[in-house]
C-alpha cells in the first residue's frame, strides 16, 4: 500500500466491529494493534480486555480476563505476539497470540518513585524494532522517561526528563517507530512529536495539537496518523481543535485530518483517539477512551447519567 497524501481518500465504517451481546468496551477502547493477518487487537476495560476481531469486524475471542489493572498500550510483533501496557498496574507484558505470558517487566501494583525516571510509574505504550525485536516503553503519566530494552527484556538505555526543551517530555504518551533508525513519540502535554535515533538521540520536533496517539503505517506506508486530543475545558467546543487524526508525511508535513470539526458519536466524528494503527490495505483504526476522556462530563454526555447503550469508542476508517 503506497504512502498516503494529501489526495488519499478515506471514509468512515459505520459499526465496524460486531460487538456479540454482553461483550463491552465500556465507554474505553484503549488501543489498538494489527497482527500479520489483519485481526485487530482491541485492549480495552470492558469485559474482554484483550478483544480480537477480523478484517470485517467479526469478534473472534477474548482474553485476560481479571488480569490487567488499567489497560493502556498494546503493540504486536513480526511473530504476532502481543505487548501489553498497562498504567495503573506500573507493568508491561509480552504474551504469544493465544495469550501466554512470556514475561513481565516491572510488578504488578508496583511504582518506582514518582518523576524518578526509573520503572515504570504509570508506563504508557511500547513500540517493538521490526529488525532487532528491541523494545521502547513510553513511561508515561508519573514519569517522562523512555526506556530501551533487548527483546528479552533487558534494560540498555533510558532518556528523557521533564521540561520543554528538546529531549525532555511533558506525558510522554504514545511511542512508535520510524522505519529502523528512528522512535517518535507523542509528547502529548508539550503538544508536539518528538523524534529520536534509537539511542536517543534528538533528531526532530514536530508541532501537533494534543497528540495522544502516534503509528506509522504498515508496508510500504510511510505517512504518520497522530490521533489528537480534545482541547482542554477553556477552548472546549471551539470547532478543529483536537478529536480528529491528522495524517503526516514522513517528513512530518501536515496532509490531511479524517473526522469531523467537532467531537461527538457521529459516524464520522472522534471523541479521544488514544491509539491508533493502521492495516495491509491502509485503513486506520482508532481506539478512543471516549467515556473517561469525553463522556463522562456530563456536559457532553446530554445527561447526568452515563449514555444509555455502548458509548461509540473503536473506529474503521477505510482507504478509498
Amino acid at each position: 500500500m503506497a504512502t498516503a497524501t494529501s489526495q488519499t481518500k478515506f471514509e468512515p465504517v459505520a459499526g465496524w466491529a460486531k460487538l456479540p451481546m454482553g461483550v463491552t468496551f465500556r465507554g474505553d477502547a484503549t488501543s489498538i494493534a494489527v497482527d500479520s493477518k489483519d485481526n485487530v487487537y482491541v485492549f480495552n476495560r470492558g469485559t474482554e480486555p484483550i478483544a480480537v476481531f477480523d478484517v470485517d469486524g467479526n469478534f473472534l475471542r477474548g482474553m485476560g480476563h481479571g488480569e490487567f489493572v488499567r489497560p493502556h498500550g498494546i503493540e504486536i510483533d513480526s511473530d504476532d505476539n502481543l505487548y501489553l501496557v498497562d498504567d495503573d498496574g506500573h507493568f508491561v507484558q509480552k504474551r504469544s497470540n493465544e495469550g501466554e505470558v512470556l514475561f513481565t517487566l516491572g510488578t504488578k501494583g508496583e511504582s518506582c518513585e514518582w518523576q524518578s525516571g526509573g520503572m515504570f510509574n504509570r508506563p504508557t505504550d511500547i513500540a517493538i524494532h521490526p529488525t532487532t525485536g528491541e523494545l521502547f516503553v513510553s513511561d508515561g503519566y508519573g514519569n517522562s522517561r523512555i526506556h530501551k530494552f533487548d527483546p528479552d527484556g533487558k534494560h540498555i538505555t533510558s532518556w528523557g526528563e521533564p521540561g520543554t526543551d528538546p529531549g525532555q517530555f511533558s506525558l510522554p504518551h504514545n511511542v512508535s517507530m520510524m522505519g529502523t533508525d528512528k522512535v517518535i513519540v507523542a509528547d502529548r502535554e508539550n503538544f508536539r512529536l518528538q523524534v529520536f535515533t534509537t539511542d536517543g538521540e534528538f533528531v526532530e520536533q514536530i508541532h501537533i495539537h494534543h497528540p495522544m496517539s502516534v503509528t506509522q503505517g504498515k508496508g510500504d506506508d510511510a505517512a504518520l496518523y497522530v490521533g489528537e486530543m480534545i482541547p482542554p475545558p477553556v477552548q472546549q467546543g471551539v470547532p478543529n481543535l483536537g478529536a480528529m487524526i491528522a495524517v503526516l508525511s514522513p517528513e512530518g508535513e501536515f496532509l490531511q485530518h479524517l473526522g469531523g470539526p467537532l467531537p461527538g458519536e457521529g459516524v464520522d466524528q472522534f471523541t479521544a483517539p488514544h491509539g491508533v494503527s493502521t492495516d495491509s490495505q491502509g485503513s486506520v483504526y482508532a481506539a478512543e477512551v471516549a467515556w473517561t476522556n469525553y463522556f463522562s462530563n456530563p456536559e457532553n454526555s446530554g445527561t447526568e447519567e452515563k449514555p444509555l447503550g455502548e458509548v461509540v469508542s473503536l473506529r474503521k476508517w477505510r482507504r478509498v
